[in-house]
């Protein structure tokens, strides 16, 4: 994924902010200096700036200029729990409710569904490409396609992942009906009932529900505010438990946003290798990065094939599109088999619809102006928060996806919270949902990936307002 062009200055301007260089009430360079300087367009540089007051780091003041913002940020308090690995049977209560928009009806501002919202899904692009599709392929779109996918569309998905030095071969790489089927693949793959799994704490409900069908126990591994998944406490965990797998999302965890570094990657790598834990990496967010380069994926640094990589487009097409993959590594025999189990045909309308995309530039100016809503509405969100909930409500600003997760103030009667939330029609994801321990009772989810209305706005001020 390109770099924005505007990150030629920004990128600088942000690091000496951030380093204190640029202390509050600095003035910065004018858009002419900047355009004679980087030799780039005046909406270039007005994007960037954009871009800096979307994260609360600059303040344009007219017929003066863009100075350094004197916002403060809300402080983050540690969401890691020290803990000892305890193993637990998957036994979880029926969360679908709280996690989709079931019963919500017109009535609701829902923050609850981790999916893009109708405003922000390319509904005339994808439209329009799925009826290009149709008419060019007929009644070829209605016969059974390769069980494993299509290979035009593998041939897409190897490439781009190489330009984020992921390296995918054609023989391991399966399409899928979307990502849990990705996922529920691989932990068959290397799993038997009653088996270890880690996964992260907090763990979104999806992927503890494929758990509980499976019927494995798991390690929760508690989630560093900044490093992410604790290598630390997973390797004790494999230390002492024959753990068989872990299940980790290295860019923009969900709940927390959080994105790895290379270097925790390779160090999460390295342990996996040393106890022969397969890891199950869950991609679904990487191309939502705010800035910068698209990030790297734990596949970057596995040499030993233990690594199996899944994603889709539901999170950055839409929804509805049921299309995902899975990069099997050494496991790819079995993978293939319980695949076609499973359903030996993804639908090629849907194959086809993607190619195309892909084929073209479609997808990636689509994403580019994606990624730039989403860091909008992150900003605001938090702005919103941070204004509205009690004063030591905590904040954890998430680095690309569309998560923003919160802690309330100890002592915080979140019954009553839920309940005043459900009488003035909004909803957020509990934090319970997100670990078979209930260990976030105190937390709870912020879903952004819709455009926000007035009537969304006003719904988190009242949330907030009424807790204070």
């Amino acid at each position: 994924m390109k770099a924005y062009k505007f990150e030629l200055f920004t990128s600088t301007i942000e690091k000496n902010i951030k380093d204190g260089i640029f202390k509050p009430g600095h003035k910065l360079p004018s858009v002419r200096e900047l355009k004679e300087q980087f030799k780039i367009s005046v909406s270039t540089i007005q994007n960037g700036y954009e871009y800096l007051m979307i994260h609360g780091l600059v303040e344009s003041i007219p017929k003066s200029g863009y100075y350094v913002s004197y916002q403060t940020k809300k402080n983050v308090e540690e969401l890691k729990s020290d803990r000892i690995p305890v193993i637990r049977d998957a036994i979880f209560k029926d969360h679908l409710g709280l996690t989709t928009s079931a019963g919500a009806g017109k009535t609701f501002s829902g923050f609850n569904v981790a999916a893009p919202g109708d405003l922000l899904v390319p509904q005339k692009l994808v439209l329009r490409t799925m009826q290009q599709v149709i008419r060019e392929q007929g009644a070829g779109l209605l016969r059974y396609y390769p069980s494993n996918g299509s290979v035009e569309l593998k041939e897409h998905i190897i490439t781009r992942a190489a330009a984020y030095r992921t390296v995918i071969h054609m023989d391991e790489l399966i399409i899928t009906d979307g990502a849990l089927q990705a996922l529920y693949i691989a932990l068959a793959t290397v799993c038997s009932s009653g088996d270890v799994v880690a996964v992260e704490s907090p763990c979104v409900f999806s992927v503890l529900e494929v758990i509980r069908v499976l019927n494995l126990k798991v390690i929760e591994i508690s989630v560093d505010p900044v490093l992410g998944f604790d290598i630390n406490f997973f390797r004790e965990a494999c230390l002492h438990n024959p753990v068989k797998a872990a299940i980790v999302t290295s860019n923009f965890h969900n709940p927390t946003g959080i994105l790895m570094s290379d270097e925790q990657k390779l160090a999460l790598v390295t342990v996996a290798q040393y106890y022969n834990v397969a890891l199950i990496e869950n991609d679904i967010y990487g191309d939502l990065n705010f800035h910068g380069q698209r990030p790297t994926t734990l596949r970057s640094f596995d040499v030993s094939g233990l690594v199996l990589t899944y994603s889709s487009y539901s999170k950055t097409l839409a929804p509805g599109i049921r299309l995902g993959w899975l990069a099997a590594g050494k496991f790819m025999q079995r993978a293939e088999q319980i695949k076609f189990s499973l359903g030996s045909t993804v639908s090629p309308l849907y194959q086809e619809t993607l190619n195309k995309l892909m084929t073209g530039s479609s997808y990636d100016r689509h994403i580019r102006s994606f990624r730039m809503q989403l860091a909008k509405n992150a900003y605001s969100t938090v702005h919103l928060l941070s204004a509205n909930f009690p004063d030591s409500t905590s904040i954890l600003m998430p680095a690309g996806g569309y998560n923003i997760w919160v802690k309330m103030p100890d002592g915080t009667d979140m019954l009553k919270f839920y309940r005043q939330c459900e009488q003035i029609g909004v909803r957020f994801t509990p934090g319970y949902t997100f670990s078979f321990s209930g260990a976030f009772a105190n937390y709870f989810r912020v879903v952004f990936a819709d455009k926000f209305s007035v009537k969304k706005i006003e719904a988190i001020m009242l949330a907030g307002q009424l807790m204070r």
